[in-house]
């Protein structure tokens, strides 16, 4: 038996630092959003080991990739016995602030509940998933929320209007950690005002959502990167309605009205190296 399964990448349409947390994680405040560009993951039952092959990206198919843990974990819990060989197809840069190693172990922990017949619920999925990561949680809900805590205390939000996306990927990848370790708050932090977005995203405002992008860990990976401010400025210039640098970076999007848009605005993006994707946002 074999079951597929769709590991969705997401943006932050707004990223606050609230404070440290006790365990060592930082409070956040954030608006999340699920994007078309995916990864593709395919589920055998075999044998009795779980078995990864990946394609597309030089990743390590052992026991500490977030799929084997998320399949490990589900196995533990559901006290499985048989095995599964997982073929992973990525398409979502690594370490590019778009959650494609979470979304890859939401859609292991969504694929193999149906192929070993677990039958846990989607909020016991999110309570494993949280284990994994705090962003697992969101990826395996998916459409539009509102993270607090460490990300995975969710509130679902309604749906963001359909907006055009350019994904521009700079050639470097950003480690999470260094990133929020880096991170003190101060006058030069560009702090979001989550009930504003919130406010646009119920009213479908395309133009106040633009408005509202705000990440206050993006002067951070700026300083680190440079190059991400001249990415930014060259997305204004193509025609992005507004940009942002995704979660702890380096990738940055643009919005634009429609995806026909946002095609436009690639063309006359002028590349210098950096991996440029079209997209578009989703609901769930």
């Amino acid at each position: 038996m074999t079951i597929t399964a769709v590991a969705r990448a997401k943006i932050n349409l707004t990223l606050d630092i609230l404070g440290q947390r006790p365990d060592g994680y930082h409070e956040v405040e954030m608006v999340m959003q699920s994007i078309e560009l995916h990864d593709s993951i395919e589920f055998t039952s075999a044998g009795r080991g779980i078995i990864l092959a990946v394609e597309g990206a030089d990743l390590d198919p052992g026991p500490d990739n977030l799929v084997c843990r998320a399949a490990e974990l589900l196995r533990r819990r559901g006290k499985i016995k048989s095995g599964v060989k997982i073929r992973l197809v990525k398409a979502i840069p690594v370490a590019a602030g778009l959650g494609g190693g979470s979304a890859n172990a939401a859609a292991a922990l969504k694929g193999l509940n149906e192929l070993w017949e677990t039958r846990l619920s989607l909020s016991e999925l999110m309570s494993l998933g949280a284990q994994l990561g705090s962003d697992v949680p969101f990826c395996l809900l998916n459409g539009t929320a509102l993270a607090t805590g460490r990300g995975e205390q969710l509130e679902q939000l309604p749906p963001c209007p359909r907006l055009g996306l350019v994904l521009v990927k700079p050639q470097l990848s950003v480690s999470t950690a260094s990133v929020y370790r880096a991170y003190t708050p101060g006058p030069g932090v560009n702090r979001p005002d989550n009930r504003a977005m919130i406010s646009a995203i119920r009213d479908k405002d395309i133009s106040s959502i633009a408005q509202n992008l705000a990440n206050a860990l993006e002067s951070v990976t700026t300083r680190m990167h440079p190059e991400i401010e001249r990415v930014k400025a060259k997305l204004i210039q193509a025609g992005a309605l507004g940009v942002l640098m995704s979660g702890s970076g380096p990738t940055v999007f643009g919005l634009a009205a429609d995806q026909e848009t946002a095609r436009a605005i690639a063309d006359r993006y002028k590349s210098a190296g950096e991996e440029v994707f079209v997209t578009a946002t989703v609901d769930g």
